[in-house]
């Protein structure tokens, strides 16, 4: 009987070709990460279930595609339609919710492989900044060989649609009709199996969740299992949810008590160092700068960046730097406002209509004296940096616009040596006046790569990747040997700390270690004892740091300690979907879904420990729900401003 109905065969037969294309781009997402790790090819023989598992997950998605013109076919059949208008519309509709569905797969591939995890609605934060997002994928060669993917995978998928609409659908059109009775029955099988494939299961559990994809310890298979539209739509979903629904992690009183607690942690002996008053302040924001490309990563003969090692082992450097979180955003908050990053949600403008107001190092250097500036290469809207950092004591952002047209470079605007001349400019205008700060956050060693041309650098590396890398850190020698010559330099103090690490070598965990593991370092020739300290430094330990040694009296509304009064007992990381924290040993991860393990990441054991280290896990829990907590609830009560 089903031979006979052209209608119901149809769509079965887009299903199916849905399914194996999803699957074509399951196989070929893995492939590429597999070329760009040094992960196992068999994956211990698990490939085969995250396969199943992204069956149930491809199914999911193509239930919700093939519903509208599910319901269209069965108005046809019943209404015993016969017009060919009417089944060329179903499916038109059909070729192009899928090619919506595959373009999010080909854009899922840059996308994990650059933030280890699958295609979620953290884009849609970027909002306000979108020419500049796509002038950054058609810049890029790699970005543009995915989209170039996709065109074939569209033309292929076109092509296939329009050989089973000529040879299922509109050949048998016209044939005898199923009886009301078989119609109807079929109908409701197809729309019973569309209710499966959407819950992913026929038992009484709640429908499928993107957790279903966890299965084992590897993260890579825990999320390969997954379709990129199905994350998407379920962390849209969850956004919309986490803006109306507070933080709830842990009770506010515990939290107090765990940032009470830090007050507790060891003092340090003979560290402490106070710098003479009135001292300038230099923040360099490295892009993308992981500790792994460094003398201080597991491989130092591998170091790309010998002018950033001559400082860190010249100045005072913490060889276990963290930082809050994967993005850039999340860098520039803590790091210059000492909280951490927040859960779920976008530190820099986390209610649409309000701009965070946070007191942090810009405003409490201002408010004694120093003049105040942020450089940026590209357009300030980007991430609404520019808004921000007016609303929190910068008193000039000098962005895109604030430099000849003739110097910009790509996507993000100047390049790095440019950024690090127009600094020494506004550093020596500046400094004549009076005590200065001044942060330089980089950006050309981020996609799309554009290596300047005409310069006195040469690259020792093969790939554009890891010339870019020397290409950031020629600059900063350059910046260091330009601002050595200067008569503010003997009274500066230079802080170099990444907004984040980058993708290395896969990750063994959901938080990878080579996105948050990052130089931090202190540098003032003569001022500043030249020493690797061996203990735990974040980000938002940064400006509490810089404020002990200028001697600064302030109202501290900040979460971080002073490094070199204080010793860090546990740290802060995190991604959007996951907040984390280490002690030197144990790794504690806790996830949206509610999950969370403990390993022993100084090992690289992928084992979840828990069971074995109960307490030291509850600690960990405590420390890190507690901490953010907390940020979380200064925000919303306006405890976080200065002049509250």
């Amino acid at each position: 009987m089903i031979k006979k109905n052209a209608r119901f065969n149809y769509l079965i037969c887009i299903y199916l070709a849905g399914i194996t294309f999803f699957t074509l781009f399951r196989i070929a997402e893995t492939v590429v990460y597999c070329n760009h790790t040094e992960g196992p090819d068999d994956f211990g023989g698990l490939f085969g279930t995250a396969l199943w598992l992204g069956f149930r997950f491809d199914t999911a998605v193509s239930a919700y595609v093939l519903l509208l013109p599910l319901a269209m076919l069965i108005v046809g059949e019943m209404a015993r339609i016969r017009k060919r208008w009417y089944y060329a519309i179903v499916h038109y509709l059909l070729m192009v919710l899928y090619t919506v569905c595959f373009f999010a797969c080909a854009a899922d591939i840059p996308f994990f492989l650059y933030f280890s995890q699958r295609l979620d609605a953290t884009v849609m934060t970027l909002g306000s900044s979108l020419p500049m997002v796509v002038d950054m994928i058609v810049s890029e060669p790699s970005y543009m060989a995915y989209f170039l993917v996709f065109v074939a995978v569209s033309v292929g998928w076109w092509l296939l649609g329009r050989l089973i609409y000529r040879k299922v659908l509109m050949r048998r059109l016209e044939e005898e009709t199923l009886g009301y009775g078989w119609s109807i029955t079929m109908a409701a099988l197809l729309l019973f199996g569309l209710f499966v494939g959407m819950r992913g299961h026929l038992t009484k559990e709640r429908p499928i969740r993107p957790d279903y994809a966890v299965f084992c310890h590897n993260p890579f298979l825990n999320q390969i299992g997954l379709n990129p539209v199905f994350s998407f739509m379920k962390s849209a979903e969850a956004i919309g949810k986490d803006r109306k629904n507070p933080l709830e992690l842990i009770d506010i009183e515990t939290a107090r008590q765990q940032f009470a607690m830090q007050q507790e942690w060891p003092l340090t002996e003979g560290e402490a160092v106070t710098l003479p008053e009135g001292t300038n302040v230099v923040i360099v924001l490295m892009e993308s700068m992981s500790i792994e490309r460094t003398c201080l990563g597991t491989n130092p003969t591998a170091s790309l960046t010998p002018c950033l090692d001559s400082l860190m082992l010249h100045g005072t450097t913490f060889t276990q730097g963290w930082s809050a979180g994967t993005q850039s955003y999340n860098g520039i908050y803590s790091t210059h406002y000492g909280h951490p990053t927040l859960f779920k949600r976008h530190s820099l403008h986390i209610d649409r209509d309000m701009v965070p107001r946070v007191c942090g190092l810009p405003q409490i250097l201002r408010d004694n004296g120093y003049s105040t500036a942020y450089f940026m290469p590209h357009k300030g809207v980007f991430d609404g940096m520019e808004k921000f950092f007016y609303a929190n004591g910068y008193e000039r952002v000098f962005e895109e616009n604030s430099y000849p047209k003739e110097e910009l470079v790509g996507t993000y605007g100047v390049p790095d040596h440019t950024l690090f001349r127009h600094a020494i400019e506004y550093l020596n205008e500046a400094t004549a006046k009076g005590p200065t700060y001044v942060t330089v956050a980089t950006c050309s060693n981020h996609p799309p790569l554009v290596l300047p041309k005409g310069l006195d650098f040469k690259p020792k590396a093969r790939e554009l990747k890891e010339q870019m890398v020397e290409y950031a850190d020629w600059s900063i020698g350059q910046f260091m040997a330009e601002a050595a010559r200067q008569p503010w330099f003997g009274n500066t103090l230079f802080v170099f700390v990444a907004d984040h690490g980058c993708h290395l070598n896969g990750s063994t965990y959901d938080i990878p270690l080579p996105h948050v593991r990052i130089p931090i370092a202190f540098y003032a020739p003569g001022r500043l004892e030249a020493r690797l300290v061996e203990r735990q430094a974040c980000q938002i330990d940064v400006s509490p740091t810089i404020l002990g040694m200028l001697g600064i009296d302030y109202d501290n509304r900040m979460l971080g300690i002073d490094v070199l009064k204080r010793q860090r007992k546990y740290s802060v990381l995190g991604t959007w979907e996951t907040i984390g924290a280490a002690d030197g040993e144990l790794l504690y991860i806790y996830r949206k879904d509610g999950r969370s393990t403990l390993h022993r990441y100084m090992d690289g054991d992928p084992e979840d420990v828990s069971d074995r280290y109960p307490d030291r896990k509850a600690e960990l829990e405590r420390y890190v729900k507690g901490i953010v907590q907390l940020s979380y609830q200064m925000l919303q009560d306006g405890t976080t401003r200065c002049d509250k």
